[in-house]
């Protein structure tokens, strides 16, 4: 049955049915996988119905032939440029400190005004 597939080997095929943890495309009349919700495309898939329906032609990548069990796991992702990450603008941020600023004193500073009032009060 698989002996025609190899690993890595990209193949068109056409989505035969759809399940929520995956989709089913047949490869040829003969063979058919599974690509799994995780292999559909980048980034997180949700709804898998939301990115194929049936009857869809996809590119695949044979992933894995498991002929002992006649399963075939595909991917359509391995078949994709990942998305390029959008750097982000990065915002400079100032602060602008001033000389007397009220209500900071250095810790000298306050420690000195803590053992005065310590003293104080005893």
């Amino acid at each position: 049955m698989t002996e025609k597939l190899e690993v890595g080997q990209i193949i068109t095929g056409k989505v035969t049915g759809i399940q929520p943890y995956g989709a089913f495309v047949a490869l040829n009349d003969e063979i058919q996988g599974l690509v799994h919700i995780s292999e559909v495309t980048h980034g997180f898939v949700k709804d898998i119905n939301d990115h194929l329906t049936v009857g869809d032609e996809v590119n695949v990548k044979v992933l894995n032939v498991d002929e002992a069990n006649n399963k075939v796991s595909l991917s359509i992702r391995a078949t994709e440029e990942p998305p390029k990450k959008q750097e982000k603008p990065q915002v400079k941020k100032t602060v602008k400190l001033e000389e007397n600023t009220s209500g900071f004193n250095t810790l000298k500073d306050k420690l000195e005004e803590w053992i005065e009032q310590s003293e104080f009060k005893n």
